[in-house]
């Protein structure tokens, strides 16, 4: 007898298990044929999650390696990631984590009946990842001390932060970041048949009081204070594909997702679904957290010079704008796909104007029937005021692109716009900056005096020794330089730049050709760029259908220029295009 089994789009998702029962001769027998797993499937035009583009499916479903996408608008880094979504046992963690969240919106599981439902299942797992009391996959760093733990930014991969809740009695795995929760609900989602993918958003403002505004503040040398607002140099999310059944939605559409719990004015928590068209729209009432999506690519920087009379004073500074860079990985290539139109239409049109009117009246109520010109009058108040309008233009240009143990070459323009003489003096100092925008230590100070004739440009040179930024670089690989004039001067004048130090390569070498089931072998290489030694150095080996599990190599101490090659044997157990990810960690980073 052959048997089929057809389930219908609206079944729910899970583990199933088939019976048969004979009857003869007046005895009824039972048999258990097997079991078999139902997802959603986005090959199927009555799903909600359908997808009708085959470039897409096999990118966003079935597309096991991923990019994430660091670093600073103006130097975008990326790193490889391992989603493994079809690894040995990932579909039952999976299944597992919807079981554990499971009395998140429901209070009750005992029907199932809301894994039909692709938004429902989202908002469990969006949840669970970061979120829930006891029993989330990830825990966040608390003040960035992650001793009791694993460093966030060490993983190459989902499988092995999944493995480790599942067979640690679903504890929370520490610790991990923005990136590594994103990429983790993205390969639940896949595993689950929901297209995704991960989003990096540049200049993420996180602030507490103000939706739709963010300040940070400064001292006379130039040195970030830490306030209450933060501005995050990069913050990744997920997106997820679905058709919106409480929306009204016929077509499957962006989805946006976001696991990492913030401030939100409520406690910290997750964010999403939340529509991504509706974001840039405005249309804020539409749906889940959408003033806080909205505010996250939309708000308003304002920097602040701090004087010792507790006075504040507005910078004349050219600010980069909050959300304007929104990327994720092209479907089919190793490069970036920009999706900031997506969210938001393009600054300054007419379209991008209505849909920030709309949006304002809703986040603050005592707008809701003031006109446009009373909101850009109060939103232009709040905003810094040019550089060009004090006379001066100033940007600080990279001279090279600094890696560990190189020195930061910097050049520093200066423009005299007007027609009579400028002396100005000027503060510049550096300090590390956090990710996450918290400022750490300064660890340079110089003072200069600057003289510009009528509409002279001039450039000075500026370096930064790696004897001065080593010390105090650590994981954080992301310093900010400042030069703010003094405030004796006049107008107070105030240019930046985030510096990204980029590390030094790991060289992977096959040197025989993968075939499946026989042993392969790789060569690993690594050179120490410093001028001093490198102490608990650990090489972490990783790859999807080459390694069962990760494998760690202990190197020890290696000393100034010393390059460790170590030679590696796996035996591929999966067919398919497999990437071998290594990663090097030691007391520096």
């Amino acid at each position: 007898i052959n048997i089929s089994v057809f389930p219908p789009s609206n079944a729910c998702i899970g583990r199933y298990i088939l019976n048969m029962q004979i009857t003869s001769c007046g005895h009824t027998y039972q048999r258990c044929l097997g079991d078999f797993y139902v997802l959603f499937n986005p090959w199927c035009a009555d799903d909600p999650v359908y997808l009708d583009n085959q470039a897409h499916r096999e990118e966003y479903v079935l597309n096991e390696h991923g990019i994430l996408y660091e670093g600073v608008h103006k130097h975008i880094t990326s790193r490889p990631w391992h989603f493994g979504q079809f690894e040995d046992g990932i579909l039952d963690i999976c299944l597992k984590i919807l079981d554990m969240g499971a009395s998140y919106h429901h209070g009750s599981d005992r029907d199932h009946c809301w894994r039909n439902d692709p938004v429902h299942v989202s908002m469990v797992v969006n949840h669970m990842i970061s979120s829930h009391t006891t029993n989330s996959i990830m825990k966040i760093p608390e003040n960035n001390d992650y001793l009791k733990g694993t460093k966030p930014f060490s993983w190459n991969g989902s499988v092995p932060i999944l493995q480790q809740w599942y067979n640690g009695r679903c504890r929370p795995v520490r610790y991990g970041y923005c990136g590594s929760l994103a990429s983790v609900m993205c390969t639940v989602m896949r595993c689950l048949g929901i297209p995704s993918r991960v989003v990096t958003n540049f200049c993420f403002p996180c602030s507490i009081e103000n939706p739709l505004g963010i300040n940070e503040i400064f001292d006379c040398t130039g040195k970030n204070l830490c306030g209450k607002d933060k501005l995050w140099r990069y913050h990744c999310w997920n997106e997820s594909w679905m058709a919106r059944r409480d929306l009204n939605q016929c077509c499957g559409d962006w989805q946006c997702l976001d696991p990492t719990p913030l401030e939100t004015g409520r406690g910290l928590a997750c964010s999403g679904p939340t529509w991504v068209r509706s974001i840039r729209e405005g249309e804020l009432d539409l749906d889940y957290d959408g003033h806080h999506m909205f505010s996250r690519v939309n708000s308003n920087y304002v920097g602040w010079l701090s004087q010792t009379n507790a006075k504040r004073t507005k910078f004349f500074c050219d600010t980069w704008p909050c959300g304007q860079h929104l990327i994720t990985k092209s479907v089919g290539s190793e490069q970036f796909e920009d999706i900031t139109g997506a969210y938001k239409y393009e600054l300054g049109s007419v379209k991008n104007k209505e849909a920030y009117y709309r949006a304002y009246r809703r986040i603050h109520p005592g707008y809701c029937n003031a006109s446009n010109c009373h909101i850009e009058r109060e939103l232009s108040s709040l905003k810094n005021p040019f550089l060009s309008d004090s006379g001066i233009n100033m940007r600080l240009k990279m001279a090279n692109c600094p890696m560990y143990g190189e020195d930061v070459q910097l050049h520093w323009v200066l423009e005299n716009l007007r027609s009579e003489n400028k002396n100005l003096k000027f503060n510049l100092c550096a300090q590390i900056i956090t990710y996450s925008g918290c400022p750490m230590d300064q660890f340079w100070k110089d003072s200069v005096n600057v003289t510009l004739g009528p509409r002279e440009v001039k450039k000075i040179p500026l370096c930064i020794s790696y004897s001065q930024y080593g010390p105090y670089l650590c994981d954080h690989n992301i310093m900010k330089v400042v030069a703010v004039s003094d405030p004796e001067c006049g107008e107070v004048l105030m240019v930046s730049r985030d510096i990204v130090i980029n590390r030094p390569p790991v060289i992977v070498k096959l040197l025989s050709q993968p075939r499946l089931k026989v042993p392969c072998t790789a060569e690993i290489s690594f050179c120490n760029p410093l001028q001093e030694d490198m102490k608990n150095c650990v090489m972490t080996l990783e790859g999807c259908g080459l390694f069962k599990e990760p494998m760690t190599i202990d190197l020890g101490t290696l000393a100034s220029n010393q390059q460790a090659r170590t030679i590696v044997e796996f035996t591929p157990y999966r067919l398919g295009s497999h990437r071998l990810l290594a990663n090097f960690g030691c007391h520096k980073f």
